[in-house]
C-alpha cells in the first residue's frame, strides 16, 4: 500500500512539471506561429550559389 502512495505522489510531481512546462511555453510565445515553420520547411530558401 505505500508503493501506491509513493506512485501517486511521484506521478502528481510529473504532471505538476509538466504543467508549469506548458504554462511557461504559453507565457514566453512559443505557440505564436503556427504555421510559419511548416512554410519554411516546404519552400526553403534557394541558395545563391
Amino acid at each position: 500500500m505505500s508503493a501506491l502512495f509513493i506512485l501517486v505522489i511521484c506521478s502528481l510531481l510529473v504532471a505538476t512539471g509538466f504543467l508549469v512546462a506548458f504554462i511557461w511555453s504559453i507565457k514566453n510565445d512559443q505557440y505564436e506561429d503556427f504555421k510559419g515553420s511548416s512554410w519554411r520547411a516546404l519552400f526553403d530558401d534557394k541558395n545563391n550559389s
